[in-house]
């Protein structure tokens, strides 16, 4: 039913690149492509090297470098007066945003690549954008806003035949199941995805989603050898890949497992581990997430209390500034966890129990954009 994993972002004289190709190599081919490009005054292709570039450059965690990639690519592309190249750049640009926790920014830029990718005639990057706005929406934990879009396309990507998207879609909506409690339903999603990526090749998405069933496996089963084997066996395909974020989460979720299981002086060492690789990539959720693990192990193993409560409540505040729903309850249970629930706990759960959801915007209409207007709303954040 499904074909082997292809990677679409890798264009022009790249597409012999595949999924699975190490960053490292992607990034030096994309380099070497992109100054060819630009000696011959050629900008389309300097745009499409150019984002395989950004993109390498992403997903090794060099944020800055990844930036200044993405709005390259997109001046080029404009350039050329290629639309789907530009919506490309956008999509990049906003993936990044969501990385660096400018949700807001992401939201925006993928609103956009998602417009200009209808417009351009590429359905691919249409999917990409509409499936990043979908996971920066489920990552913010407003699941019912996005869950409806993550089904749709799920469906779509299995009517196609697409197995990179099928895996993504399938570990969204397990993720979300998983968050809400719905654990075995969770564990047959995140197996399906990995059953698929594993048949397609599809390393990333079998990294991850072997990360999910540790999760399950751990929170459900309290079965933590299990749950540490799939995590080295993910950790081996992002190491071989060169994927530093998948890596810096892998390492966090060993650090839960470990945390589950009472052994908090490892789970601390691994949490400490994880916050040094977030914070070296400028990856803010990440790092938030691995205080709150560490915070959690130092005070069970005996930190004093007024310290936990302090980061706790500062985290509160990052998370909530972050515009993380989800993360926030999981600050009001750790300060219920250590009896220090109070003033910033009753805040959370008022706003949770208030009903406020935030929803995710759709591309704008096709028939009432208009490029020269999208082009100028992302002027002044590609110069």
């Amino acid at each position: 039913m499904y074909g082997k994993a292809f990677a679409p972002e890798y264009q022009g004289a790249l597409t012999a690149l595949s999924v699975n190709s190490s960053l490292t190599d992607v990034l030096a081919a994309g380099t070497e492509q992109l100054a060819s490009a630009e000696r011959a005054g050629r900008h389309g292709e300097a745009a499409r090297s150019g984002l395989a570039v950004a993109e390498a450059q992403r997903r090794l965690g060099r944020a800055e470098e990844a930036d200044r990639a993405w709005k390259a690519s997109y001046r080029a592309a404009r350039t050329a007066g290629d639309t789907a190249a530009m919506a490309w750049a956008l999509w990049s640009g906003g993936t990044l945003a969501r990385q660096r926790g400018a949700l807001r920014l992401a939201r925006r830029l993928l609103g956009l690549a998602a417009d200009l990718g209808e417009r351009g005639g590429d359905v691919v990057v249409r999917g990409y954008s509409l499936a990043g706005l979908a996971e920066t929406g489920r990552i913010q934990g407003d699941y019912e806003a996005v869950g409806r879009l993550h089904e749709r396309l799920l469906a779509e990507a299995r009517r196609r035949g697409e197995a990179r998207h099928t895996v993504w879609a399938l570990e969204g909506i397990a993720q979300m199941h998983r968050n809400t409690g719905a654990y075995d339903s969770a564990y047959a999603l995140f197996e399906e995805a990995a059953g698929i990526a594993a048949r397609a090749e599809d390393r990333r998405g079998h990294a991850w989603a072997l990360r999910g069933l540790a999760d399950v496996v751990s929170v459900r089963d309290g079965d933590t050898g299990r749950a540490l084997d799939l995590l080295t066996e993910a950790e081996t395909g992002c190491r071989a890949m060169k994927l530093s974020g998948a890596l810096a989460y892998n390492h966090k979720m060993r650090g839960n497992v470990l945390y589950r299981a009472g052994r908090y002086a490892e789970a601390r060492d691994l949490y400490e581990q994880a916050l040094a690789e977030f914070r070296a990539m400028g990856e803010p959720r990440g790092e938030a997430l691995s205080r709150l693990g560490l915070a959690k192990s130092l005070a069970r193993l005996g930190r004093d209390r007024t310290e936990t409560a302090a980061e706790l409540s500062e985290l509160a505040g990052v998370l909530e500034g972050i515009g993380l729903m989800h993360a926030r309850k999981m600050v009001a249970r750790a300060q219920e966890e250590f009896g220090l629930a109070g003033t910033q706990a009753d805040a959370v759960a008022e706003v949770d129990a208030g009903g406020q959801t935030r929803t995710v915007p759709q591309p704008p209409a096709v028939a009432q954009a208009d490029t020269g207007t999208q082009t100028h709303a992302v002027a002044e954040v590609v110069r």
